[in-house]
């Protein structure tokens, strides 16, 4: 069985983004030392690690000399090759795992986990040519919902079919031409998502669902509690920590799931710190961040209560108007709301900038409270 790694260690990341950024602000106040390791040499974490390295994902010597050192791997983003962790979990050890990654980056080994592991997941088929999707939209039915197998996110990579008369050739043309998953399209009333954190011996934590709002495929807003009945807040956690034991996760999971007529269904997992944990920053006992710095290095978990319902907010680069930086007294003037900005550079629409997180007496106070703050900008 691993050691724990206790604080005063070093922790490489995989990834240089804003969650590999927010990961390394909880591993420093924890008392870690950080190493980041990216494509990029102007990635956002950067500025936070004590080291940063640059290199390609399959630069065997540069996984080396950012190995070396360090006394645990982890990742913040999927879209890494599963043999970068396999490398360098021969030297240090890695979590979560190269299996680990490989199925949730990918969603054809994705949706056949969940079915093989009897959760609920919407019906689909795996198509690898205009000729099967032809066949599996008899089976599936419509409206349904054409997406690529790999790196796919921020609803990219994926058309809906809503009737018969979809143009099935343009769909196929449109997602590359290469392996798809064809899934039928869930009516559902919510996306909620939950976070569940497993250390290597088996201790689990859970966070209680959020949900989520978006727009134009992408995070707008995401609210803490989730406006759903206690039992099925109860099932959605049961589900989470039940897909974190049957894949054996070391760190953390955000599963995202669909709520319809108290129905739940599974939609997409993701291995790491997610979009919809960014408020437990400031409205939980413990952030996901510090969540997974304990569960990687086998620490004890920490607790994940709601100190106060809260709205998070993302800020999209189309809030820098003309390039220019917004007015940001116009946030901190609400004493309860916080700011978040990921030092990422250069803006561009649709990216993501940075979030505010809001909290108030009641879900619906935060709720207005963060939805003005983000109009005023």
């Amino acid at each position: 069985m691993e050691r724990p790694l206790q604080p005063g260690g070093t922790i490489g990341i995989l990834g240089g983004g804003q969650l590999g950024r927010m990961s390394a602000i909880a591993a420093r106040r924890l008392g870690y030392k950080v190493r980041t390791f990216d494509p990029s040499a102007g990635a956002c974490a950067a500025g936070i690690a004590d080291e940063h390295v640059t290199a390609d994902w399959s630069d065997t010597a540069a996984l080396t000399r950012f190995a070396q050192g360090c006394g645990r791997i982890t990742l913040e983003f999927e879209n890494i090759p599963p043999a970068t962790v396999e490398f360098v979990a021969k030297s240090v050890p890695s979590h979560p795992s190269a299996n680990v990654l490989a199925i949730c980056q990918n969603r054809r080994r994705e949706k056949e986990f969940l079915r093989a592991s009897g959760i609920p997941c919407a019906n689909f088929a795996v198509v690898s040519s205009l000729a099967e999707l032809q066949a599996a939209v008899k089976s599936v039915g419509f409206p349904c919902v054409l997406k690529t197998a790999d790196f796919g996110y921020d609803g990219k990579g994926q058309v809906k079919l809503p009737t018969a008369e979809a143009d099935l050739a343009a769909a196929w043309s449109k997602i590359g031409g290469a392996v798809g998953v064809l899934e039928a399209w869930v009516p559902f009333q919510m996306e909620i998502s939950v976070l569940v954190a497993r250390t290597v011996d088996g201790r689990t934590a859970v966070y209680d669902p959020a949900e989520n709002i978006h727009r134009n495929h992408i995070l707008h807003l995401s609210l803490s509690p989730a406006r759903i009945s206690a039992a099925t807040a109860a099932e959605a956690r049961a589900l989470a920590l039940s897909i974190a034991e049957k894949i054996q996760l070391v760190g953390l999971l955000a599963v995202e799931m669909f709520v319809q007529d108290g129905r739940i269904v599974v939609n997409e997992l993701a291995p790491r710190p997610h979009n919809s944990g960014h408020q437990t920053f400031d409205a939980n006992e413990t952030s996901q961040f510090e969540q997974h710095v304990r569960a990687v290095c086998g620490l004890p978990l920490g607790g994940t209560k709601p100190l106060a319902p809260s709205a998070m907010v993302n800020l999209l680069g189309d809030v820098w108007r003309d390039g220019q930086e917004p007015d940001w007294t116009k946030v901190l003037a609400d004493p309860s709301a916080k700011l978040h900005l990921y030092d990422k550079g250069k803006a561009a629409p649709g990216r993501k900038m940075g979030h505010i997180t809001v909290t108030a007496p009641t879900l619906e106070e935060a709720l207005r409270r963060a939805e003005a703050l983000h109009a005023a900008l």
